[in-house]
């Protein structure tokens, strides 16, 4: 197998768990794995929520398919990758640039990563499981947009302005 067809692979799977992200953000953790979710959506004590449950759940495909790679399957070992490499991009983009989990001091001011941020601070604007907007992290919609599409939506019940859940109290 070469080398391109592996990175390939690996690429997509990573566009790809967007794609699966987006999805199981609105309509699972957003549906009827608003249990679980309903933590990351109001205030954490302590370093865990019930939503991090969803890293793990998100994990198992990958760590399957990297097993089933090394048993002799390159291209699921690819998939595997690519689903990591995913993961490893949202922890970035959410726990640690958004919501500062682990704070580097680091606060995009304008470009990409500040509209990423935006983007997931318009999505805690909303303190029902209904009405929120922005449900991915690699492709984020204009913050323009999104505040059209808030202001648009009946379903929403909107946070007070200037307390969207987006970083975590100090301990």
């Amino acid at each position: 197998m070469s080398v391109l067809l592996f990175l390939l692979v690996v690429a997509g799977f990573i566009l790809l768990m967007e794609a699966v992200a987006w999805t199981a953000h609105k309509y699972v953790m957003h549906g009827w794995l608003w249990s679980l979710h309903k933590s990351h959506h109001e205030p954490r004590d302590g370093v865990f929520e019930k939503n991090d449950w969803f890293a793990v759940i998100f994990a198992i495909p990958s760590m399957v398919l990297m097993y089933i790679g090394v048993r002799g399957y390159p291209l699921a070992f690819a998939a595997g990758l690519g689903i990591l490499g995913y993961g490893l991009i949202y922890f970035f983009f959410h726990d640690i640039l958004v919501h500062r989990r682990i704070d580097f001091g680091w606060r995009p001011k304008r470009g990409y990563f500040a509209r990423v941020v935006q983007a997931h601070r318009l999505h805690h604007a909303v303190e029902s499981k209904e009405g929120c907007v922005s449900f991915g992290f690699i492709f984020p919609p204009s913050p323009q947009r999104l505040k059209s599409l808030l202001a648009d939506n009946g379903n929403a019940v909107m946070r007070p302005s200037g307390s969207a859940k987006v970083t975590t109290p100090a301990p």
